[in-house]
């Protein structure tokens, strides 16, 4: 009776070829502004109701506007919405009087119900209020559909309803067999397709995805540690081979971000686009569904070109690699077995998973958390980590250091034999631990990656293998690294035979876990002055890095105030001389520049006058765009040389002016104004975010209107300006006139000519 019930009402696809053509534009923007690659089965109808509903309002709202009305009157829109009939991209589209729309549905029929496959047998047009039954036969419990008001459901009174006198417990036995049988029969078939579309909606909606956006990248030397490791350069492509800096001084065990307050590993991921097929978004979604304590969580992916990566938890301890490599650290035999425990526990589970394989284990992708645990990373998304290499590469070879052989051949492997090769992986993974000598150590030869590789290759008698020191390893760790790298790989143990032989010769492996820990936290602590000691003189630099930028952004005298938590009183000074520059043009040069080469400009250039200014008892105020504001007598007063000193460098900035090139106008001569004057203003630090030594008064004002009624290539200075330096004697200037001043007036100024030579010069 249940394959001849199972019914399903969907709502109907709309047949009209807008929509279609409505579709196929929303997978082409998708596409080409996204880089996301959909199939047209993950698109569905909603898309095309919101764009129907817009349609509805922006032609309702126009109304309004027309007759007077405004968008504010939202009970006069939705009055017009009720009962309009009008052609959407989804077809018809009808409303009711509560203005929702009447819906179009199909009945669908299950056919084979081992395939699970369903045919539409009836639509219903809500539009239209019309039934069409596409001919598919429906075999119904009692040969036709059930009534509408069936006898005794509703009306007990009805006189074909038969009152039959049922007793209580049949009455309950009656309705608990009854439930039990749709229960079973809902669960076998209702809940099936059910289940097929709520994985259909899971894979649409790509739980797993991040936005660029959403990663935050802040200074990652908070994440440097010691020195770099001698064999990982060669393995960039890792998320956790070591990273040197241009200075080779620090190791970055990953590329790290933050997402969402927490710090994340990112891999980056070397293809242009993601290609979004079925067998990719499975793979995301058996990623985010595998979870264990000896596995990286895998957090999400960013498929937004160029920045293509996948994002997982960040273990801080760096790789396996990196810890063996590092000699400063003292693993005892205890914490040896402890990671190898970690690391079996951790395969064991991934090939009983979904995933079934790694395929890539090396001892750059085990990881190992604050809590010294180690974690698998790296596994899973072959389809989407998979990419070109160079065939030749150091690096790429020095990968492979841990491939079995059969996969070194290049021929395609089954999932079991892919479990194979990563307990082959494995073998050589104990032979580092054990050794502490790098990947596939050879007593007395010195091979490159790519020789050895071959000669794994080649598999020639006797096979190519690590050589092993029996005087520093147990009898019984040999003997399981040598099952374990066995030619053949059915002679080699699955992980399950492995935990059991680690738990068979570790013979500390029964303590305790709070011994084990007290264990490790001890070693901790034996390496921790060292850590101690880096981190301070790191902290020391840091210090004084900070410490030298604020003294470029204050005053010194400033800057210790404020270091010391004091409140920095605004000061007023009877006397200071105030410089003002523009460029001449500047804003027409800016419109036929692109952005980086006005920066550019602008960097070159006051890079050239800070350097001048250095020379001179002077402070830079502040840059605006193209204005350069520089004074002299503040903070520090200096007697009546604020006047000379301004009027020296003015001259010295006007000088090389005349030799500075602009890189993209190489022949075009930079045209400065500046304006000079003297008086007095007050001085104090303004602002907590981002604090600026500020000067007000007069005088400033004064100072820029200087500049602003100059004239290019020329030092503009004020009558009290020349009269500070007709006070020394030493300077040629020339009078200019009565010059009109916005807010001043009319003012008398002065051309500087120069300095004279001579005794009369020398202040």
């Amino acid at each position: 009776m249940s394959r001849q019930t199972v019914l399903v009402i969907t709502y109907r696809e709309p047949p009209n070829p807008e929509y279609q053509e409505f579709q196929n534009r929303l997978l082409i923007r998708a596409r080409e502004d996204f880089g996301v690659e959909l199939a047209p089965s993950l698109m569905n109808l909603i898309a095309g109701c919101f764009y129907d509903g817009i349609l509805l309002y922006a032609e309702v709202l126009n109304e309004t506007i027309q007759e007077g009305g405004t968008r504010e009157d939202g009970l006069r829109i939705v009055e017009k919405m009720q009962g309009r009939r009008y052609h959407g991209v989804t077809g018809l589209v009808v409303m009711d009087k509560n203005n929702d729309r009447e819906t179009d549905f199909v009945l669908w029929a299950m056919g084979d119900l081992d395939s699970g496959d369903f045919q539409p047998a009836a639509h219903y047009s809500g539009a239209e209020k019309q039934i069409w039954w596409t001919g598919r036969p429906i075999p119904w419990v009692k040969g036709a559909p059930p009534l509408d008001n069936p006898p005794c459901a509703f009306d007990l009174d009805d006189p074909s309803c038969d009152k039959t006198p049922l007793s209580t417990l049949a009455i309950v036995a009656l309705g608990t067999g009854i439930t039990f049988i749709m229960f079973g029969v809902s669960s076998f078939l209702i809940f099936r397709p059910y289940r097929k579309l709520m994985l259909e909606k899971e894979l649409a909606s790509m739980l797993w995805r991040i936005r660029w956006e959403e990663l935050q990248f802040g200074n990652s030397e908070r994440y440097h540690k010691g020195a770099g490791s001698r064999l990982t350069l060669s393995l960039r492509g890792s998320s956790y081979g070591s990273l040197m800096t241009a200075h080779g001084k620090y190791q970055i065990f990953a590329n790290t971000g933050h997402f969402k307050g927490n710090v994340v590993a990112i891999k980056h991921v070397n293809k242009k686009r993601i290609e979004l097929t079925r067998q990719v978004l499975f793979e995301l979604k058996h990623m985010r569904d595998v979870q264990f304590n000896h596995l990286t969580r895998f957090i999400g992916a960013c498929i937004d070109p160029p920045n293509i990566c996948i994002v997982t938890e960040y273990c801080p301890r760096g790789s396996l690699q990196d810890i063996l490599e590092n000699d400063s650290i003292n693993l005892d035999w205890m914490f040896r077995y402890s990671l190898i425990n970690d690391l079996v526990k951790g395969m064991a589970f991934l090939h009983n998973s979904i995933i079934a394989s790694h395929g890539s284990l090396k001892s750059s992708n085990c990881v190992v958390d604050s809590r010294f645990v180690l974690k698998i990373t790296d596994y899973g998304l072959a389809s989407f980590r998979s990419t070109a290499e160079p065939d030749d590469s150091h690096a790429l070879y020095a990968k492979k250091l841990w491939t079995a052989p059969e996969l070194l051949s290049g021929n395609p492997l089954p999932t079991t034999g892919m479990q194979k090769a990563d307990v082959y992986s494995f073998g050589i993974i104990l032979q580092e631990i054990g050794l502490r000598s790098g990947p596939f150590y050879l007593e007395g030869l010195d091979l490159s990656p790519k020789e050895i590789v071959q000669k794994v290759r080649n598999g020639q008698r006797p096979y190519f293998r690590p050589s092993i020191d029996r005087t520093q390893l147990n009898e019984e760790l040999v003997m399981l690294m040598e099952r374990c790298w066995a030619q053949d790989p059915a002679e080699r143990p699955d992980f399950g035979q492995i935990k059991g032989f680690i738990r068979r010769f570790n013979k500390e492996g029964g303590t305790s876990i709070l011994d084990n820990l007290l264990l490790r936290m001890e070693q901790y602590a034996n390496n921790l002055e060292k850590l101690v000691e880096e981190r301070t003189q790191a902290y020391l630099e840091e210090k004084r890095k900070a410490e030298a930028l604020l003294y470029q952004i204050l005053p010194h005298s400033v800057a210790e105030q404020l270091k010391r938590g004091e409140t920095v009183q605004a000061e007023a000074f009877d006397s200071v001389t105030i410089y003002f520059s523009d460029i001449v043009g500047f804003t027409a040069l800016s419109a036929e520049s692109t952005p980086m080469q006005v920066v550019t400009l602008l960097n070159d250039l006051y890079t050239c006058f800070d350097a001048i200014i250095d020379n001179f008892d002077v402070y830079k105020v502040e840059t605006i765009g193209d204005a350069y504001m520089v004074v002299s007598g503040l903070p520090g007063r200096n007697g009546q040389r604020h006047a000379p000193e301004i009027a020296r460098m003015a001259l010295a900035l006007l000088d090389a002016v005349s030799s500075f090139r602009i890189r993209h106008r190489p022949h075009d001569q930079l045209r400065l104004r500046i304006g000079v004057h003297t008086g007095p203003v007050c001085a104090g630090v303004v602002g907590l975010k981002m604090p600026r030594y500020c000067l007000f008064g007069d005088t400033v004002n004064t100072a820029s209107r200087m500049e602003s009624n100059g004239q290019a290539l020329k030092i503009h200075v004020s009558s009290t300006t020349k009269d500070a330096l007709d006070e020394l004697g030493c300077f040629q200037l020339e009078l200019r006139g009565d010059v009109e001043m916005k807010g001043k007036g009319k003012m008398r100024t002065y051309w500087l000519l120069g300095e004279r030579k001579g005794p009369a010069g020398l202040l």
